[in-house]
C-alpha cells in the first residue's frame, strides 16, 4: 500500500508539473512599444470621412481631411490614474491652417491601453500581445443606455490578428506592426467593421471603421451611419 501511495503521489506530481508547463505565460512586448506616450509626440494622418446623407440617405460619399494628434500634457483621470491629454487638429487641405477640433485621453495602466473619446472609454490594447489573444474592448461602455448609437458597440471581441508584420500605410512602409481586429459583422440591414494597426515605436498608424444601418422604414441609411479611414502620413 505504501508503494502504491508513493506511485500515485509521484504520478500526480508529474501530471501537475506537465499541466503547469502548458499554461505558463511567456513575457511579451509591453504596450508602450506600440503606443508610446510622451508630451510633444504627434502623428499626422490622412482622414477619409464616409457619410451617408447623399440622395436623401440612399448613398455614401467621402470627404478627405488631414488630422494631427498631439500629446499635449500629462494629466490625471477621474480615477486618479496618470494619463495623457491628446489634442486633435484638423485641416481640409495640406496648406490650410490647423484647427483644434477634439480632445482625447490615453491611459497606459500597465496591462491595458485605455482610450477615452467623446466620454467613451475603450481598451484599445491589452496584454499579453499574443496571436489571437481576445478581450472585450468596449466593456466600459454602457451599450444598454438610452443613447441609440451606443448599441452597436455591444460585445465586441478584440483580438490580435497578426504580430510583428511589415505594413504599407499609404506611401509609407513600417517595419513592425500588430493588427487588432475589433469587429466584422453584417446582417441584411446593417454592417459593423473595425480594425487598427499599431507600429512599434510609433503608435496607431492605420484605422478602418465602418458602421451603417438601413433600419429605416423606407430602407435609407440611418443618421448615425458613418465610416472613418485613418492612414499615417507623418510622425515624430
Amino acid at each position: 500500500m505504501r508503494k502504491l501511495f508513493s506511485f500515485i503521489a509521484t504520478a500526480s506530481l508529474v501530471t501537475f508539473s506537465a499541466c503547469k508547463k502548458t499554461t505558463e505565460k511567456f513575457p511579451t512586448a509591453p504596450l508602450s512599444d506600440y503606443f508610446p506616450l510622451a508630451v510633444g509626440k504627434y502623428i499626422t494622418y490622412s482622414l477619409d470621412s464616409i457619410v451617408y446623407y447623399d440622395n436623401f440617405g440612399t448613398s455614401a460619399s467621402t470627404k478627405s481631411y488631414q488630422v494631427k494628434q498631439v500629446v499635449d500634457a500629462q494629466i490625471t483621470d477621474n480615477l486618479g490614474r496618470p494619463g495623457y491629454r491628446i489634442i486633435r487638429y484638423i485641416r481640409s487641405t495640406p496648406t490650410a491652417a490647423w484647427v483644434a477640433d477634439n480632445t482625447f485621453m490615453a491611459i497606459n495602466t500597465g496591462t491595458t491601453l485605455e482610450w477615452v473619446e467623446n466620454n467613451l472609454r475603450f481598451m484599445k490594447l491589452k496584454e499579453p500581445i499574443q496571436q489571437d489573444y481576445t478581450w472585450k474592448g468596449n466593456s466600459y461602455i454602457n451599450t444598454n443606455s438610452q443613447t441609440p448609437y451606443l448599441k452597436y458597440y455591444d460585445d465586441w471581441d478584440y483580438y490580435y490578428d497578426s504580430l510583428n508584420m511589415p505594413a504599407k500605410i499609404g506611401t509609407l512602409t513600417v517595419d513592425s506592426t500588430i493588427k487588432v481586429s475589433e469587429i466584422d459583422d453584417q446582417t441584411a440591414i446593417d454592417r459593423t467593421f473595425s480594425e487598427a494597426k499599431y507600429a512599434k515605436g510609433i503608435g496607431l498608424v492605420y484605422r478602418n471603421f465602418l458602421y451603417w444601418n438601413k433600419g429605416n422604414a423606407n430602407g435609407t441609411y440611418s443618421d448615425n451611419s458613418y465610416g472613418v479611414i485613418l492612414k499615417m502620413i507623418d510622425h515624430n
